[in-house]
C-alpha cells in the first residue's frame, strides 16, 4: 500500500510485542504540538469479519477486543485511551467543543450528549476521535490559536457543510482565523470508487459539479461519480481556508479494504476505523 499512500505516510510501533500500523499526515506530523494517526484493519486482536483492530463497540465485536484494540492503539500513538473523547455520529452537522471532563466518554464512561458529528477543543491531552468506513474523516489544526477539530462527512455531512460549520465552530470559540488553519482529508472512498443516485446524484451535480464524474451510460440510469474529496475542498475553501493548507491524504478504503474496513466492500459485517487529534502538553 505504501505506493499509494501520497501525502500520508505509515508508522509502526511495536505494543506488548505485537506491530501497530497506523496512518498519519507528514506536514501534520511536522507539528511538534500535535499527535494524530488514523487506524487501519492491522494490529487489533478482533476476529473474524472484525479482523483485527476494530474500533467500533456498536458493531458487535466484544467490548473486551474493542478495548484491547483502543489500549493497542492509543500507546502506538502517544497517548491513552483515557484521553479520548468518542463522537455519536449520526451523519448530522453538530459541532461540540470538548474539553478535558469529556475525556474517556464512549470509551471509559457513558456519553452525556448525542448526534455530534464534529469535535473541537484548544486544550491540550483531549484526544478527539473521528469514525469512518468510506466516509470522509476531517482534522482541523490551528497553529496559531492552538486549536483543532475533527469532523465526520459522509455524504449528508459534505452536503450540510460540516466542514465549514467546523471552521465557524473554531472561530467563534477560539478566535481561530480560518486563513490560519490547515486541513487534512483523511482515508476514504475515491471518485472511482463512489457511485451515487437519484436525488443525491441530482443534489451533487447541480450544487457541485466539478466534483461529479457521469459517463452515458450512467446519465441513462441517473447515477454518477462523485469525488467527497474535491467536494470538502471546495467547501474548505468557500470558509477561508488556504488552498495550500488543505492536504488530501489520497488513500482510499475501498481499493485498499485489505488493510482498510470499506462499507462498500463488507456492508454491516466490518470494523469501524477511527481518526485521533490530540494537542500534546508543552
Amino acid at each position: 500500500m505504501k505506493d499509494k499512500l501520497h501525502l500520508l505516510a505509515t508508522k509502526e510501533m511495536a505494543v506488548s510485542g505485537t506491530s501497530v500500523p497506523f496512518l498519519y499526515f507528514k506536514r501534520l506530523a511536522a507539528h511538534p504540538d500535535v499527535k494524530h494517526g488514523c487506524s487501519t484493519r492491522v494490529g487489533g486482536v478482533s476476529e473474524g469479519y472484525f479482523s483485527s483492530m476494530n474500533l467500533g463497540f456498536e458493531r458487535g465485536d466484544s467490548d473486551e477486543n474493542v478495548m484491547e484494540n483502543y489500549d493497542r492503539l492509543c500507546n502506538a500513538m502517544g497517548f491513552s485511551k483515557e484521553q479520548v473523547v468518542l463522537p455519536d455520529q449520526v451523519h448530522d452537522t453538530v459541532v461540540r467543543r470538548a474539553t478535558k471532563a469529556d475525556c474517556g466518554k464512549g470509551i471509559m464512561k457513558p456519553r452525556d450528549y448525542s448526534c455530534v458529528d464534529a469535535q473541537i477543543t484548544n486544550e491540550p491531552g483531549v484526544a478527539l476521535a473521528v469514525f469512518g468506513a468510506d466516509c470522509v474523516p476531517v482534522f482541523f489544526y490551528d497553529p496559531v490559536k492552538r486549536a483543532i477539530g475533527t469532523a465526520h462527512a459522509g455524504w449528508r455531512g459534505t452536503i450540510g457543510r460540516i466542514a465549514e460549520k467546523t471552521v465557524q465552530a473554531m472561530e467563534k470559540e477560539f478566535g481561530s482565523q480560518a486563513e490560519h488553519m490547515e486541513a487534512y482529508i483523511g482515508v476514504s472512498i475515491c471518485k472511482d470508487c463512489y457511485t451515487v443516485c437519484g436525488e443525491v446524484a441530482e443534489l451533487f451535480m447541480k450544487e457541485y459539479p466539478e466534483a461529479t464524474m457521469q459517463t452515458e451510460e450512467q446519465k441513462k440510469g441517473g447515477t454518477c461519480q462523485l469525488d467527497l474529496w474535491q467536494v470538502n475542498r471546495i467547501i474548505l475553501e468557500q470558509a477561508g481556508v488556504k488552498p495550500e493548507n488543505i492536504v488530501i491524504g489520497g488513500v482510499c478504503t475501498k481499493c485498499h479494504s485489505e488493510v482498510l474496513y470499506s462499507h462498500r466492500v463488507q456492508g454491516n459485517d466490518r470494523g469501524s476505523l477511527a481518526g485521533f487529534l490530540m494537542l500534546a502538553e508543552v
